[in-house]
């Protein structure tokens, strides 16, 4: 049976079609709207982004790590970049001692070791490692003498990952943190063969 053409079934499709693409639209400039609200107040706080390449294309947004940024504006060198990295590694790692797993239950192929007491095996196995990343950690603040201010932005920067910006209110206190930084870098990336056993 032949479908009968009617003009106001055809409108109100039309119309409803419309109402659909309208309100995509106007989800999508909320959407982005939102992002680039909370882009604007972090990078006032002082947090770098990388911002999409394209305008027209929707990409997101990736925020910069300390290290990221002062090596994008040259102010460090691939050494101190891959010094601070590998401090920023140490620290994260032993600030996860004592950690406890997502799962109780860990069984084969679940990442872990089963059976009577292989909580406590997966326990020790990660306290272990922190244990050695904190001993390794020790160490290079050792070659910093242990000095307060030294020790402080590489761990703003390079362990927790924070633009100067970030981690220093003021813009005396800014350069101030990357002069710092950039003397502890050099000290650690000194004798990075010593470091990377």
């Amino acid at each position: 049976m032949a479908r009968i053409f009617d003009p106001a079934l055809r409108a109100r499709e039309q119309l409803l079609a419309a109402e659909r693409r309208a309100r995509t639209k106007a989800e999508a400039a909320a959407v982005e709207a939102g992002v680039a609200e909370t882009v604007a107040l972090s990078a006032a706080r002082g947090a770098a982004f990388e911002a999409p390449a394209h305008a027209a294309r929707a990409t997101p947004y990736k925020r910069q790590a300390g290290l990221d940024w002062l090596a994008r504006k040259g102010k460090i060198s691939a050494r101190q970049k891959s010094a601070g990295e590998r401090y920023g590694v140490l620290y994260r790692r032993s600030a996860r001692e004592g950690a406890i797993r997502s799962t109780l239950d860990v069984r084969p192929g679940g990442g872990g070791p089963a059976g009577p007491g292989a909580r406590e095996e997966v326990l020790l196995m990660a306290a272990e490692g922190s244990a050695q990343a904190a001993a390794r950690l020790a160490a290079l603040r050792t070659r910093l003498w242990n000095q307060p201010q030294l020790v402080a932005a590489c761990d703003l920067v390079c362990g927790r990952e924070l633009t100067p910006r970030e981690a220093a209110r003021g813009e005396r206190a800014v350069i101030e943190l990357e002069a710092l930084l950039g003397v502890a870098l050099d000290l650690l990336a000194g004798d990075e063969c010593a470091v990377s056993r």
